[in-house]
C-alpha cells in the first residue's frame, strides 16, 4: 500500500478508481453477482433470501481501472425488527458517497419491494440496471417488453441483462459503471480482493452453511460471533465460533439429531475456510442462546451490524 499511496494522482494516466453499489431486494443474486465480478466468493449466496447481513467490499482490478464494489443486503420490507431497520440503514448508507450504483432485478419479475428499492435510489448517482437471469428468459420480446416496463418508472444509466450464475453479460456491466469512476489511481494492491478481514470472512463462512441447513427452519433467528481468531507460527488457523439463536428449541434444531447437523455444518465450513485460507483451520462451533438479541440494538452494535 505504501508503494501505492507514494504515487501521485497525477500520475493516474487515465486509469479509474472508485466505488459501486450493488443493491435490490431480497434474493435477486447480488452476491453471487459480485463474486463473479471480482472471479472470486468472497459473500455469500444462498438460496434463501436475506443471507447478507453485512455490507462487503469486492475489488477488481485491471490495466484500466480498479471497482470496489459494496455488495448490500437486500431491503427487507417483510420482517421488521431491530436486526432489519439496521440492515435496510446500510443499504441506505451504501448508496450514500458511491460513484455508481447497480440495481439487480430478477428477469420477468418486478415486485412491489423492488419498486421499494427503486425509490430508495439517490438522484445523483448513476444507476445501471442489471436484469439478472437473463437467459431463463426463452422469449427476447417479453424480456424487452419488461425491461421497457422498468425503464418507464427510472432513468436508468444504462441496462445490461445478465447471469451472475453463469457469468454472462458480466463483461458488458462492468464496462457500463467505468465511465461514472473517477480518474483516480487504484486506492488497493492489484491482488487484494476484498478489504475485509479473515475474521470476518470465517464468519461469513459459517453464517452462509448455516442458512443452506436451516434457512426454512430458522431464516431470521440466527447469528455468528467470532469469540476466538488466531494464527499459529504454523500457519493453522485456530477459530472458535458462537452460533446465536433465540430459543433453546432453536438451539435444538441447529444441533440435530446427536448433533450431525452442526457438525456438518462446522465441516463444511472449516473446508472452505482452509480453501479461502490456503492452510489447515481448526474450527470449533457451539451454539448460545441469547433471547432478544434480533431486537437489542446495542448488542447488534457490539455485533458490528
Amino acid at each position: 500500500m505504501d508503494q501505492i499511496d507514494n504515487i501521485a494522482i497525477s500520475d493516474a494516466n487515465g486509469y479509474r478508481c472508485g466505488f459501486v453499489a450493488i443493491v435490490g431486494r431480497p434474493n435477486v443474486g447480488k452476491s453471487t453477482l459480485m463474486n463473479h465480478l471480482i472471479g472470486q466468493k468472497i459473500s455469500i449466496t444462498s438460496k434463501k433470501a436475506q443471507t447478507t447481513r453485512h455490507k462487503v467490499n469486492g475489488i477488481y482490478t485491471d490495466e484500466k481501472k480498479q471497482v470496489i464494489f459494496v455488495d448490500t443486503p437486500g431491503f427487507q420490507t417483510d420482517y421488521r425488527n431491530a436486526v432489519n431497520d439496521r440492515l435496510n440503514l446500510n443499504v441506505t448508507e451504501a448508496m450514500s458517497g458511491v460513484d455508481a450504483i447497480i440495481l439487480v432485478v430478477e428477469a420477468l419479475r418486478f415486485t412491489q419491494a423492488d419498486r421499494t428499492v427503486m425509490k430508495q435510489l439517490p438522484k445523483n448517482v448513476p444507476v445501471v440496471l442489471a436484469v439478472n437471469k437473463a437467459d431463463k428468459s426463452k422469449d427476447r420480446l417479453l424480456l424487452e417488453a419488461f425491461i421497457a416496463e422498468i425503464k418507464s418508472e427510472f432513468e436508468f444509466a444504462a441496462v445490461v441483462a445478465v447471469s451472475a450464475k453463469h457469468g454472462l453479460g458480466l463483461s458488458e456491466l462492468m464496462m457500463s459503471v467505468e465511465p461514472y469512476l473517477p480518474e483516480s489511481i487504484p486506492m488497493y494492491p492489484e491482488d487484494m480482493v476484498t478489504d475485509k478481514s479473515s475474521r470476518f470472512l470465517a464468519s461469513e463462512i459459517v453464517r452462509e452453511k448455516l442458512f443452506r441447513y436451516l434457512g426454512e427452519e430458522l431464516p431470521y433467528a440466527m447469528n455468528v460471533e467470532i469469540e476466538q481468531f488466531e494464527v499459529e507460527e504454523s500457519g493453522l488457523h485456530r477459530i472458535y465460533v458462537a452460533v446465536l439463536v433465540d430459543k433453546d428449541s432453536q438451539k435444538a434444531i441447529l444441533i440435530g439429531k446427536g448433533g450431525e447437523r452442526l457438525k456438518k455444518i462446522s465441516t463444511e465450513a472449516r473446508l472452505d475456510m482452509e480453501k479461502l485460507f490456503d492452510s489447515k483451520v481448526f474450527l470449533k462451533v457451539w451454539v448460545k442462546v441469547k433471547s432478544g438479541w434480533a431486537d437489542d440494538v446495542r448488542f447488534l452494535k457490539e455485533l458490528g451490524m
